[in-house]
């Protein structure tokens, strides 16, 4: 009879009274129901067919465990494996010879398929000695021919220094990853503020050119469309350094989880062989404390806003004033960013070529059109985009982001201009610097200037006899840069710009001028645009 009740059913003809019971497995009927027992023999088979299933499930080796040494036929899986040995051991086989006292000092481990990597190929022995200066695990017997002489200590010393060296590593990447998750928050905040204040200027804007709106409709359009773009652009500048420090976090607990990895592995040489390739580190992003100036861009807006409502409608109707929005940059960056070199623009690196029909008519271009000299005698017959000046333009438009290096002797200008520059006539109508078409920055052995629509800026840094040129037509943004073996900003202009730009050399007399990729970078072979060079020059022999 079964041991579970609910099987023992009522007959389907039996009254309330007196029910029949029978039994589903015998067929035999009761009355009344009868006190069912366990049937003791089949649930002892039962516990033992289970325990048996269970035990062949769990104690076999399969392709993804390390089998027993020591079983024959089907192996069983390891539980440990010995160093001195070299042998792994399942549960059955562990227990007898490691009762012998003479198995005292063998090392077992957890389960490894790499112990014969820790036998020396030549000798055949256990390698428990380190080589510093070959960098290798070895035998006692390679001690005496291959490592004779060298910095030798035994694997398990350098294990614990290698050990140290690993737990300070973890303890400068833990502290990292507090110092950007901090420089993260900041970030955030700044994102907030910048939002915030970019909101409250278009916010209070608005409100005043609503009491304008038939006069200020165009004025309006154009405020907003300088406050997006500003509050773009500073977001942007933001949101790319919080991304590299988020990447930065990223890759340092990717890097402090192989090295806890690596901490707790038991195999010297594993953990030796290992440890090379994972404890350098990265370079570190800087991490000085971000300052980050008010954000009196937005205020001023409002500002001039305010202060226009008052005066605007005589004086639009009398010369038409312009509403100007004087760009502020605003310093997201590091007080002190780390230097750059004309490596760090290599990515915007543009071959240049001069335009003979652009060049003055004593200039004569060679090399490509990559070398200009200027001459006593005329080089060339006249052409509309000729100068009248000693000056010249480059091929190439230049937009999106460009980057190059003028090396200078003498007195020059570097400059880039429109292509619609007048060509011929005054200087303040062709000439470099002295119109609103071109922006040039003076360079002699004394000073530098800037010059844009015939207005000087002085301008200080460091002497050079290369300057670096660097364009993001987008953004509105010309920086040049006095290059030696780091990069100093002379003078950024922050415009926009309407057209294509094209790069320009003026030369005052006796002098001389190179424009080339960054001195520092090596031509890639079979690369033109690494390997050209454009070079500008005066001879007057």
């Amino acid at each position: 009879m079964l041991d579970k009740p609910s099987l023992l059913l009522p007959s389907p003809s039996s009254t309330h009274s007196a029910r029949i019971y029978s039994c589903p497995q015998c067929r035999k009927s009761f009355t009344p129901r009868p006190e069912l027992l366990k049937n003791t023999m089949l649930a002892a088979l039962v516990e033992e067919l289970e325990k048996t299933g269970l035990q062949a499930d769990l104690c076999y080796a399969g392709p993804e465990y390390v089998a027993c040494d020591v079983c024959t036929g089907r192996k069983l899986r390891a539980v440990k494996s010995c160093l001195v040995c070299l042998i792994s051991f399942c549960e059955k086989h562990l227990q007898p010879p490691f009762e012998i006292p003479a198995y005292g000092k063998h090392k077992l481990v957890e389960p490894s398929e790499k112990l014969q990597e820790n036998i020396c190929s030549r000798h055949d022995e256990v390698m428990k000695m380190f080589c510093r200066t070959d960098q290798q695990c070895f035998c006692y017997l390679c001690s005496v021919d291959e490592h004779k002489g060298h910095d030798t200590v035994s694997a398990a010393a350098e294990r614990t220094e290698r050990q140290r060296e690993l737990e300070e590593s973890r303890h400068n990447i833990q502290q990292r990853i507090q110092d950007r998750e901090k420089d993260v928050k900041l970030l955030q905040q700044e994102v907030e503020a910048i939002n915030g204040s970019a909101d409250k200027a278009v916010e209070h804007s608005e409100k005043i050119f609503t009491q304008l709106i038939r006069l200020m409709e165009n004025r309006r359009s154009d405020m907003k469309q300088h406050v997006r773009s500003q509050q773009q652009t500073e977001v942007s500048r933001v949101k790319e350094l919080q991304e590299k420090l988020e990447q930065e976090i990223t890759e340092l607990k990717r890097k402090d989880a192989e090295l806890k990895k690596l901490s707790h592995t038991e195999d010297h040489n594993q953990f030796l062989h290992n440890y090379p390739s994972l404890s350098a580190l990265s370079e570190s992003t800087h991490s000085s404390s971000i300052k980050i100036r008010p954000l009196k861009y937005f205020e001023d807006v409002t500002a001039a806003v305010s202060e226009v409502r008052d005066k605007l409608q005589d004086v639009l109707r009398e010369t038409g004033t312009n509403i100007s929005l004087t760009v502020t940059e605003v310093d997201v960056l590091p007080s002190k960013p780390a230097k750059k070199t004309s490596a760090d623009f290599l990515r915007y690196s543009r071959e240049i070529t001069l335009d003979p029909n652009t060049a003055y008519r004593l200039l004569l271009l060679s090399e490509g059109n990559r070398k200009v000299t200027l001459m006593r005698q005329h080089q060339y017959s006249d052409h509309p985009d000729r100068f009248t000046w000693q000056q010249v333009l480059s091929r190439e438009s230049l937009t999106g982001r460009c980057y190059w290096e003028v090396e200078w002797t003498g007195r020059v200008h570097v400059a880039v201009a429109y292509k619609n520059i007048s060509r011929a006539g005054s200087s303040s109508v062709c000439m470099f610097g002295y119109n609103d078409k071109s922006w040039a920055l003076y360079c002699d052995n004394t000073s530098y200037k800037f010059w844009y629509n015939k207005v000087q800026t002085p301008v200080s840094g460091p002497r050079s006899s290369r300057v670096g040129v660097y364009l993001d037509h987008s953004a509105g943004i010309l920086s040049f840069y006095s290059v030696s073996d780091t990069m100093t900003l002379l003078h950024r202009v922050q415009t926009k710009f309407t057209q294509p730009l094209y790069a320009g050399v003026y030369v005052f007399g006796p002098a001389a001028a190179s424009i080339s990729p960054p001195a520092s970078w090596p031509p890639a072979p079979g690369n033109p645009l690494l390997a050209s060079r454009l070079t500008t020059a005066s001879n007057f022999s």
